[in-house]
């Protein structure tokens, strides 16, 4: 059974700041891929509905600078499709989180985010624009993910990566997707209680160690190589599926 600790207690407020900003440089730099490191690690100590919310509310509010050029260069004809169907779908996965035995949304998020990284690493490619319908779908399943879990990126990101396109309006669909996204799931995760005092609290410590960490990656996609951004998607996933499979608790939690 996992055990919650205090998240309040320093050693803890210490080890949860550190893994944010890591996560943070990596959001920065990516446009993605914060969540798929800070709730696998967070929910071994915290609650997951704590986890989830206190995430939900830094990487909204910090990363907004970030959304002044991304708007400029993503493609909307495929981004708004995918928003509208997260911002509908994650209440199915908001409420998912509120009812379902943890163990079992942790096994389907393995299996969703495995099969995903599989397709990627075959060299499949999807060179068409995805139409609205795919989009729409593709979007609907980040939803329920990140609904359940704020581990939203691996369907979308998919998509996007597979049509082959330059890692900058990656990148963008990426922003400005969460961004639009994450309307829906604050009103999900308002009308199911989760932002309590303890989720407050925690975000005193979290806005500024996110914030510095943000600034720091985007400095750094500015300087790096395209061509290392798509590999460096792939192991963000391939990261996510592990850290989120439940037979290696014994080893990461």
């Amino acid at each position: 059974m996992l055990r919650i600790f205090d998240p309040f207690a320093p050693e803890l407020l210490l080890f949860l700041a550190s893994v944010l900003l890591v996560a943070g440089c990596v959001r920065g730099f990516a446009g993605f891929g914060a969540g798929m490191i800070f709730i696998p690690v967070a929910t071994s100590v915290v609650a997951p509905a704590t986890a989830a919310a206190t995430f939900l509310f830094i990487d909204s509010i910090v990363t907004l600078p970030l959304l002044i050029r991304a708007v400029r260069h993503c493609n909307w004809a495929t981004v708004l499709p995918a928003a509208f169907g997260a911002v509908i779908f994650v209440h199915l996965g908001a409420w998912l989180l509120a009812s379902t035995d943890v163990l079992i949304l942790r096994w389907a998020i393995f299996a969703i985010v495995t099969c995903l990284l599989a397709l990627l690493i075959s060299g499949w490619r999807y060179h068409r624009q995805p139409a609205a319908a795919v989009s729409f779908a593709t979007g609907s399943v980040s939803g329920v993910l990140g609904g359940i879990s704020q581990v939203s990126a691996p369907p979308v990101v998919a998509m996007w990566l597979s049509s082959a396109n330059d890692p900058a309006i990656v990148r963008a669909n990426m922003i400005v997707f969460f961004t639009l996204a994450s309307v829906g799931t604050f009103v999900a995760y308002t009308l199911n209680g989760f932002f309590t005092q303890e989720v407050f609290r925690l975000l005193i410590m979290a806005v500024p160690v996110y914030g510095l960490a943000i600034f720091a990656g985007a400095r750094g996609f500015s300087k790096a190589d395209p061509a290392v951004y798509r590999k460096f998607a792939y192991v963000l996933i391939a990261v996510a599926a592990l850290t989120s499979m439940p037979a290696l608790d014994p080893l990461l939690r």
